[in-house]
């Protein structure tokens, strides 16, 4: 099958040919209709993560967020079938761990890939065809009205994003949620806060970010180009933000998004550092412990909550396919990666066969 590998950190991912996946016992292959390219698949090209032990390596086949038909079914599988759709979750489980068993498997310690397009035991989806370990747990099924395009636009940005307000910090109706970082995951929070009925203040520094978000719902937008974000955030929200959310993940927006909480607000960290934060970002502690402000991380979005989303998606209450701004084919994936290191591009962006 064809699959763009990862063969050196920053040079062009290479379009060539890979070995057929197989179903294991408790697996499912899935032929690829649709994937989401993501930041965090440029993260993985760029080599970043070695400060966490989490660097892609060379021989990788990226890309973590797609959706297609299952095309083999291994013997031991029960609630899905040869020809059933399915959406693949990033953060795969072992389903019996005891995260899995109380509905985390987001962070799931079994002994099992927990990463799908960025370990070699969990090759991804930028290929005609992809493995799912444990599909019993992590095959999410795909309601018929569905768009495979739209369900990769979902990925691991739209669920992360609704994680994050949703189960994470709670946002209610009504309260203002400030959103750092207008790319595909920062949209995304944008339009799961609309859902959840908050009042959304968008902040970037691109004026084509900006006006995505002001068509999503976003109620106030702030150029950080051009003014203070806290003091915008804090002004437009009458002292606060009860939740703020960083998106992009370098230091700058990561201070800017605690800072702009109210008291006894919380902050969302869903944006993953670059090589110059390596992991590590310093913190207004003293005034986050006065303020009682809580520091959340988030990641991806246990499968055991994928059918609420679904559920959202199949009634119209979500449309993530609005956040999709271009389709592209596999040869295409290189240059979209590489597109990633000047901001070049806005939305989501969907390879699709």
């Amino acid at each position: 099958m064809r699959a763009a590998v990862l063969r050196e950190h920053g040079e062009p991912l290479s379009i060539e040919d890979a070995p057929e996946p197989t179903a294991d016992p408790e697996g499912v292959v899935v032929e690829v209709e649709a994937c989401g390219i993501c930041r965090s698949d440029w993260h993985a090209w760029m080599g970043h993560g070695e400060w966490a032990d989490d660097a892609v390596d060379p021989g990788q086949i990226l890309g973590h967020e797609p959706a297609g038909r299952i095309v083999e079914a291994g013997d031991r599988v029960r609630t899905v079938a040869e020809g059933d759709r399915v959406a693949l979750p990033f953060n795969l489980a072992c389903g019996s761990c005891g995260y899995c068993r109380t509905g985390h498997g987001n962070v799931c310690t079994g002994d099992h890939p927990h990463a799908l397009g960025f370990e070699r035991s969990a090759q991804g989806a930028f290929a005609e065809r992809v493995h799912l370990p444990s599909a019993d747990y992590n095959a999410l099924h795909l309601p018929d009205s569905v768009d495979s395009r739209d369900v990769a636009a979902l990925g691991c940005r739209f669920m992360t994003a609704y994680n994050a307000l949703n189960a994470r910090a709670g946002l209610g109706a009504g309260e203002w949620v400030a959103v750092h970082g207008c790319g595909g995951v920062g949209l995304s929070a944008v339009q799961v806060a609309r859902v959840l009925g908050a009042r959304v203040v968008a902040v970037d520094v691109r004026e084509s970010a900006l006006d995505a978000a002001a068509d999503l719902g976003a109620e106030v937008l702030v150029d950080a180009s051009e003014a203070d974000a806290v003091e915008e955030v804090r002004a437009v929200t009458d002292g606060g933000a009860h939740v703020s959310l960083d998106a992009l993940g370098v230091a700058e927006t990561c201070r800017n998004s605690v800072r702009c909480v109210r008291p006894r607000g919380a902050h969302v960290q869903v944006g993953l550092t670059t090589d110059e934060e390596k992991g590590e970002v310093s913190l207004p502690t003293d005034w986050m412990t006065r303020h009682e402000v809580s520091f959340l991380g988030a990641r991806g979005m246990p499968p055991t909550s994928a059918d609420d989303l679904l559920s959202l998606l199949a009634s119209d209450a979500v449309d993530p396919g609005a956040l999709v701004t271009r389709e592209v084919s596999l040869d295409e994936i290189p240059d979209r990666l590489a597109a990633m290191s000047d901001y070049d591009t806005v939305g989501v962006e969907v390879m699709t066969f």
